[in-house]
Parts: C-alpha cells; sequence; structure tokens
C-alpha cells in the first residue's frame, strides 16, 4: 500500500512541510490504541516495590516484560500495516532499505520497569522511505500519551508541544544518553563531551533510555540532547517528536540524521549550532 504525501510552504522559507495524509492520521488513532494496551499488560507487572537481586533477576523480569508487551504489539501492529517489516538487529545502526518499518521498543526503559521506577513506556513509530511518518510513547505511570504525525506536529494528551525558546547554550539544560556497548571508544568519547558541555551549558545529565530526555527536548524542559552509537528504536519515536515540535535534529557533526546514522543532536534552532562546535571535535 502507498500513500500519497502532499505539502504545504514552509513557515521559514527553506523547503516545504509535508502533511499527513488523512491515512496516517487514521493509522495514529489506531497505533495509540494499540500502544495503551500494551501499556496496561506492563503496568499489570509493574511494582514499585520491585528490587532485583541482580542481573539475572533482571533478565528474567525483562524478559517477560517484553514478551507480555510483543503479545499485544507485534499481532496488531502486523494486522495495520501487512506489507510494513519489524526491525531487527542488524538494523538498528543501519540504513534502512526502502518502505515501511515498524520501530518498536516494547518495554522502553526496562531496567526502570524492573526496578520500580517510573520512566518506562511502549514506544512505536513508523519508518517509510527512511523517514518516520508516525509515532507514540505510551508511559502508563502518570497517564501520558506523547504522539507526533509528520506534518501535523507534536502532542502530549492532546496538547502541542513545543521546544525551548532558550537561545544562549549557557542557559541550557544538556542531557545524553548512555550507549549499550563500547563502540570505537564510544565510552571515552561520551565522557569528553559531558566535560566540554559543562564548561557550556547550565547544567548537564546521562540518562537512561534515550526517549525520555527526548521527549523532555520536545516538551521544552530540557534543551539539548545527544547520543554516540544509538540504536534506532531508542530515539525514532523522539526525533520525530522534536523535529514536529519545531527542533532540530542532525548527526553530532551538524550534517543530516537519518535512520541509521552513528551520532544523533537534537536541540530547539538557537541553539543548534553552539551544540555542533562544542560536540563536533571530540572524536
Amino acid at each position: 500500500m502507498t500513500t500519497t504525501q502532499t505539502t504545504a510552504p514552509s513557515t521559514d522559507g527553506s523547503r516545504p512541510t509535508p502533511i499527513a495524509p488523512a491515512q496516517d492520521r487514521k493509522l495514529l488513532d489506531a497505533v495509540i490504541d494499540i500502544a495503551t494496551e500494551a501499556g496496561r499488560a506492563l503496568e499489570a507487572r509493574y511494582s514499585t516495590r520491585a528490587r532485583p537481586a541482580g542481573r539475572q533477576d533482571m533478565f528474567r523480569a525483562g524478559t517477560a516484560d517484553g514478551e507480555a508487551s510483543l503479545a499485544v504489539l507485534r499481532p496488531r501492529l502486523t494486522a495495520l500495516r501487512p506489507e510494513a517489516r519489524w526491525l531487527t538487529d542488524e538494523y538498528e545502526t543501519a540504513e534502512l532499505p526502502p518502505g515501511e518499518w515498524w520501530v518498536v521498543d516494547e518495554v522502553e526503559g526496562n531496567v526502570n520497569h524492573v526496578h520500580g521506577l517510573p520512566e518506562w513506556a511502549v514506544t512505536v513509530a513508523l519508518v517509510r522511505d527512511g523517514h518516520t511518518v508516525l509515532a507514540v510513547v505510551r508511559q502508563p505511570v502518570g497517564d501520558l500519551t506523547y504522539t507526533a504525525l509528520r506534518g501535523a506536529g507534536a502532542h502530549l494528551n492532546g496538547v502541542p508541544l513545543r521546544v525551548s525558546a532558550k537561545t544562549d547554550l549557557d542557559a541550557a539544560i544538556a542531557v545524553t544518553g548512555q550507549a549499550e556497548a563500547d563502540q570505537e571508544g564510544t565510552y571515552r568519547r561520551i565522557g569528553q563531551s559531558i566535560t566540554a558541555m559543562l564548561d557550556n551549558a547550565l547544567l548537564v545529565r546521562a540518562s537512561v533510555p534515550s526517549t525520555f530526555p527526548m521527549l523532555l527536548v520536545a516538551a521544552g524542559h530540557n534543551d539539548v540532547f545527544w547520543q554516540y552509537e544509538p540504536v534506532l528504536p531508542g530515539i525514532a519515536a523522539g526525533a520525530l517528536m522534536i523535529t514536529e515540535a519545531g527542533g532540530t535534529v542532525t548527526r553530532i557533526d551538524g550534517t543530516p540524521w537519518a535512520p541509521g546514522a552513528d551520532t544523533v543532536l537534537a536541540t530547539p534552532p538557537p541553539l543548534h549550532a553552539p551544540a555542533v562546535r562544542v560536540l563536533a571535535p571530540i572524536v
């Protein structure tokens, strides 16, 4: 199945802004329902008293969490778009082939879920020909539903999101995400980038998982997010939320971001160039 993407004049005169097809608007509503149902399945397994004794306990609980969520997500999303493929490990850090792809994290923040912490969610994004066209993040704790539709904005429980109005990096709250593995000195770069940003921003944090600080950039609570060696399920939804909330998402060196890119940087437009100047020299 194909969709026709129309465009409207951009507000800044740079390039046309996509208008979300009516079909994608209906699809978004269906994905919200599915993510909410998966969230209920996880909520039934959640306890604020959870305290795993070690990695084996965490692995067992986390595996069961994922299975419970996927039992809802996979059949229902597949029924929605039978032609869409499911992201596999080999494409989490690689360019996606053409077509539609479901990019799902069935328990984003599973490490938090199994420790009784509130920052966990179900994230669903649909990537079409290299562009994320819709995203849903359902956070049962707090009854929060974040949505984004390419060309139609980003919302939290129906209220539009907008990135921060800050123009100076020295007033910014900056956050980085921890990479899943030390690939080619990634841990070193994380440490050096935090040190560099500490010299330039108001406040610097490191956070796991990536989705939550990216949502806070979209909502204007955080101002800068960057990450080395991200995996696509951790950032696809957040990237669309940020761009639809008026933000800028690129690679750390300022070049365009696309699924499979080895770095990501997200900011309000005025903070983008200053953040690139701080982070790009760290290689």
